[in-house]
C-alpha cells in the first residue's frame, strides 16, 4: 500500500486510518481476525481514544494483535485524550498524564506514535498542554502530537506554547458533509454554502503540514446514517454506483475514493469492523478518480456550483 507522510512528523503511514472504536462489539476472535486482515491489507495505523468502551477498546485490541515489542514494530498507534463523561473535556496536564498512562497500560505499549486531544476543551490553559506534552516526549511515551475538531485560531493558540508541531487534525468529512470543501469555492457569495463555519481549516491545515483524518467518511449529518444506499440521497448513489460498475469495485470504494482524490492528502478513519469492508475500503487507496468524476459525485450530493 502506498504511503503519505503525517504531517511534519516524519513518519510515512497509509492513506487510512483503522478506527477502532466498535471493536468492543466484537468477540476476542473476530477481533483478531479483523486487525489481522488490517495488516495484511497494509493498513497497520490503527486509531483509539480512552474514551471508546471506557478503556475496552484499547484493551481488547491489544488482546486481539497480541501486542508483543515484535509486533508493536509493525503498527502505528494513534490514541485520544480529553473527553471526561463525569465532566466533559479535560485538557489538563494532569488529565493529559493520567489518560496516557491509562492507553499506554491498556494497549500493551511503552509509547504511542500520536496523541490527539480529543475535541477542543473550553477551559484549556495551552501553557499546562505544553508542559504535559514535552513531559511526554521527553519520556519517550508519546512521539507526535495532534488535535481532534479544532479550528486554526485553536491550533494557533495552542502552538504558541506547545513546542511540538501539531501533526494531524481529525475532523468530520465526508462526501455530504462536505462544508470544508465547499465554502471555498462560494468564496465573496450570498448563499448558504458561502458560509465558513471553520475558520477555513482545510487550507490551514494545508499551509501549516497538518494531516487532516476525516472521521465518519460515510456518514451523513451527525452520525445520522450512511449516506451509501440511503434513499436520502437517490442521486448521489445512483452516479456512485454507476461508478461503481465502470471501475468494478463495490460502492463503498468510490466513495471512500472521492475523498482520497483531493490534493490535501486526507487520511480518512474508517469506521467498519467488517473485514469484507475493510478491504473494499483498501481497493479506494489504488483508485484515483478523475476531476470529472470527482465533480460529479459532489454535484450529485446535492453541492451546487457557483
Amino acid at each position: 500500500m502506498r504511503k503519505i507522510a503525517l504531517g511534519k512528523s516524519g513518519l510515512q503511514v497509509p492513506p487510512m486510518a483503522v478506527g477502532c472504536m466498535r471493536i468492543g462489539g466484537l468477540s476476542k476472535a473476530e477481533a483478531a481476525r479483523f486487525v489481522q486482515t488490517a495488516l495484511e491489507l497494509g493498513t497497520n495505523f490503527f486509531d483509539h481514544a480512552d474514551v471508546y468502551g471506557d478503556g475496552a477498546c484499547e484493551e481488547l485490541f491489544a488482546e486481539a494483535i497480541g501486542m508483543t515489542p515484535a509486533v508493536r514494530e509493525r503498527v502505528i498507534l494513534q490514541s485520544k485524550c480529553g473527553i471526561r463523561r463525569e465532566v466533559a473535556f479535560d485538557f489538563s496536564k494532569e488529565h493529559i498524564l493520567r489518560a496516557v498512562e491509562g492507553s499506554l497500560r491498556r494497549l500493551k505499549t511503552d509509547y504511542l506514535d500520536v496523541l490527539l486531544l480529543h475535541r477542543p476543551d473550553l477551559l484549556v490553559e495551552p501553557e499546562e498542554v505544553a508542559e504535559a506534552f514535552d513531559a511526554l516526549q521527553h519520556s519517550g511515551k508519546v512521539r507526535h502530537f495532534g488535535v481532534s475538531n479544532q479550528n486554526p485560531m485553536q491550533m494557533q493558540l495552542l502552538q504558541k506554547f506547545v513546542k511540538q508541531p501539531i501533526v494531524a487534525n481529525q475532523l468530520q468529512l465526508s462526501i455530504t458533509n462536505a462544508n470544508m470543501i465547499s465554502q471555498g469555492l462560494h468564496v465573496n457569495m450570498a448563499d448558504d454554502a458561502a458560509i465558513n463555519r471553520d475558520g477555513s481549516v482545510l487550507d490551514f491545515c494545508r499551509l501549516q503540514d497538518i494531516t487532516i483524518q476525516p472521521w465518519s467518511p460515510f456518514q451523513y449529518g451527525f452520525f445520522e446514517g450512511v449516506f451509501l444506499g440511503s434513499p436520502k440521497y437517490p442521486r448521489l448513489n445512483a452516479k456512485i454506483d454507476a461508478l461503481a460498475a465502470d471501475y468494478g469495485v463495490p460502492n463503498t470504494t468510490i466513495a471512500l475514493a472521492w475523498l482520497l482524490r483531493h490534493p490535501a492528502n486526507l487520511q480518512p478513519v474508517t469506521g467498519t469492523m467488517n473485514t469484507a469492508r475493510l478491504r473494499d475500503c483498501a481497493k479506494a487507496t489504488e483508485l484515483r478518480l478523475t476531476r470529472e468524476e470527482w465533480y460529479a459525485i459532489y454535484l450529485a450530493a446535492g453541492n451546487v456550483l457557483p
